[in-house]
């Protein structure tokens, strides 16, 4: 359905380019839930604006494609975009406190959406909009409400709401769950879960938590440096992480099966993607490194069903000196 190739995003500034994703490729099936995790700045959420097509200058798509449904929205215009957000593809922002508007009521919202894209009788605006509101198991008379009359849970369920206005085949979620305690988070995630099984539709879900995705993403992608690390079934990277970085964040939360273990964080901070280094972008902070990281920028390769970049799995082939000369006779 989704079929990201090449994507690459710069931002352009007045101090040079700056790379934050750098050729990222990626496929979304039908009905699938796909979790993109990583730490800040690693490039998650520009790669859902660049797949949104909801980029702002200095940003801009630099190369690649985003094709969904069979059409390339990074050469569409606004015109074609706006017929295919909301009724195709949706977008739940980080923040609903942010994203919606905090000076009309949640129902004039909707109204909005829907009357966007053809439906103008008032009765069935309020029809669909009751319906959706109670779909996330909140009460149609918070129709009425303005957002900051919601509690944070209650706003991003109403932007999920929003979202199945037109009941999409995609929504894109851009770490919905930041702002909530574990306990709203959990319930939020079991809501979307429930919704997805009902209705179909696919989710690509950013978050740098890596234990929210565990139980809910069929497949997984762990970003670095606008880089994808590695990538793959979910259960399959969580049972055996391929690469350092995976490793590294796996081992960065608390299990609640097995023996106590210490908690072990990555030591150093992502580099900085104005200044990439040289090789591995990974290899400053890695456990694992080994010269050749130094110079030899891994290349993403196919490893047990999963992909992973990594010198670990794409050993550097020494180099045959070259034949001397013939001695002067």
């Amino acid at each position: 359905m989704l079929e990201v190739t090449g994507l690459t995003v710069d931002y352009l500034t007045h101090a040079g380019r700056v790379r934050a994703v750098d050729d990222v490729s990626f496929a979304v099936q039908p009905g699938e839930f796909t979790g993109i995790v990583g730490e800040s700045g690693c490039g998650k959420s520009t790669l859902l604006f660049a797949v949104a097509q909801l980029l702002s200058p200095p940003a801009a798509v630099t190369a690649g494609s985003v094709t969904f449904r069979g059409q390339n929205l990074v050469t569409m215009g606004a015109r074609q975009l706006n017929a295919i957000r909301w009724q195709n593809l949706s977008v739940v922002m980080q923040s609903a406190m942010n994203a919606l508007n905090p000076v009309m009521s949640v129902g004039a919202q909707f109204a909005d959406a829907l009357h966007a894209h053809g439906m103008s009788s008032r009765k069935a605006v309020a029809s669909r909009s009751a319906e959706v509101l109670r779909l996330v198991g909140i009460d149609a008379v918070h129709l009425r409400s303005y957002p900051h009359q919601l509690s944070g849970g209650m706003r991003q369920r109403a932007m999920i709401a929003m979202a199945l206005l037109f009941t999409p085949d995609l929504i894109i979620m851009d770490e919905p769950t930041s702002a909530l305690d574990v306990v709203a988070q959990r319930s939020l995630m079991t809501q979307i879960k429930e919704l997805q099984r009902e209705f179909g539709f696919a989710v690509i879900f950013v978050t740098h938590d890596m234990s929210l995705v565990s139980h809910y993403s069929d497949r997984l992608l762990v970003m670095y440096a606008g880089q994808v690390a590695e990538s793959g079934p979910t259960r399959r990277i969580f049972a055996s992480p391929l690469h350092p970085y995976s490793r590294g964040l796996l081992d960065a939360f608390p299990g609640i099966r097995g023996e106590k273990v210490p908690l072990k964080g990555i030591p150093g901070a992502p580099p900085d993607l104005s200044v990439i280094p040289n090789g591995c972008r990974f290899q400053p902070r890695c456990p694992a490194r080994m010269t050749e990281c130094e110079t030899t920028p891994p290349a993403l390769v196919d490893r047990d069903g999963s992909q992973v970049r990594c010198l670990l799995y794409t050993p550097v082939v020494p180099q045959e000196p070259a034949p001397a000369k013939e001695a002067a006779q």
